[in-house]
């Protein structure tokens, strides 16, 4: 569906030279929600514009399904402009038009009759959820209204693929989070490729399928929302990992669980899918002669099922702990057993 090769995006002025976006090969399906995350200075941004051609790359090929965008001129680059949307941050919505007009400014640009556009700007006030705000102002919208009617203006077109541009930064995390199911809901009615960025892991972990970290104009590491999780790599992901699993605050507290109980061993536990929805604890209580106290845990939903981790402190004989570690091998669980100098998996 999108296809990024050897992209880069240089902006040059008088005094220097800016790499906003460095040697990018990128792959989305369509159908996918895919996020590209990267703290601010990372090239996201850029990377985004490059996607609708509000850029041009300086060099390498961007299409978009069968077109070549970055070689489109002209007609065919307003056709294809026409079948990707975009929403903003800040909304870019036009102060003095309501809910409605707001809604059938792409249709009225485009030349659609009056009729038709009436029928379309309706079906997209339902499906945004904003029945009986069409004749409000956005002076009399809350944020979350205001992107609702921004995400109906860019679906007003029907295209075939949504950018979103950081486009839940400006609001509070409740709003947040019903925009992400909005576009969720949208993405699975009309299977629409919807590409986000944001610095924001939990937008990523909310919606995404697959997810690529940028820094520094380029992509340092990318694949399932799942996988980023489990193993995040690269240092800055484990950094937008952290924003939702604390796993600083957890070692900490283990190195302490484990200086407090030296006799006894520490694991962690990772569960992925249905395995987070296994009642293991009990299980090992009820089997092994062993005391097992929880240390922190934390189970985090995505598109693709639930992710956990789980650290425990067991207690017991030798044989017993080692036996209720062989038990929880055999359930399929990732596991590493910790000591105060290293881990043994």
């Amino acid at each position: 569906m999108i296809l990024l090769e050897n992209v880069k995006k240089i902006y040059r002025t008088k005094q220097n030279e800016v790499t906003a976006v460095d040697d990018v090969n990128l792959h989305i399906e369509e159908g996918e929600i895919f996020g590209i995350i990267g703290y601010s200075g990372a090239g996201k941004s850029s990377l985004i514009r490059l996607l609708n051609q509000l850029e041009k790359p300086t060099s390498g090929t961007v299409k978009v399904g069968n077109r070549l965008l970055s070689a489109a001129k002209g007609k065919e680059l307003r056709q294809a402009r026409q079948e990707i949307g975009m929403i903003f941050q800040h909304f870019n919505l036009l102060w003095s038009r309501t809910v409605s007009e707001n809604i059938a400014f792409p249709l009225e640009i485009a030349g659609v009759p009056k009729e038709t556009m009436k029928k379309r700007v309706q079906e997209l006030v339902e499906m945004v959820g904003l029945s009986g705000r069409e004749d409000a102002y956005p002076s009399q919208l809350s944020g979350g209204q205001k992107q609702r009617v921004g995400i109906a203006r860019a679906l007003a077109n029907n295209p075939k693929i949504l950018l979103c541009d950081e486009a839940t930064s400006a609001l509070d995390p409740e709003t947040t989070d019903s925009i992400l199911e909005l576009l969720l809901e949208i993405n699975k009615k009309i299977g629409l490729t919807i590409v986000l960025i944001t610095h924001e892991m939990h937008v990523i972990q909310k919606i995404c399928t697959r997810v690529a970290v940028m820094e520094s104009g380029k992509i340092v590491e990318m694949g399932n929302v799942l996988d980023i999780f489990k193993n995040p790599k690269q240092q800055i992901t484990k950094r937008f990992v952290q924003q939702i699993v604390e796993l600083e605050d957890t070692e900490e507290t283990m190195k302490s669980m484990m200086a407090q109980y030296p006799n006894g061993q520490v694991l962690k536990l990772t569960f992925v899918k249905e395995k987070a929805n296994q009642p293991i604890i009990t299980s090992i209580i009820r089997k092994f002669h062993v005391d097992v106290n929880i240390i922190q845990g934390q189970i985090n939903q995505t598109p693709e099922g639930p992710y956990g981790t789980l650290f425990v402190h067991i207690v017991g004989t030798e044989e017993e702990i080692s036996a209720a570690i062989d038990y929880i091998r055999q359930q399929e669980v990732e596991m590493e057993v910790m000591s105060n100098d290293k881990s043994i998996s």
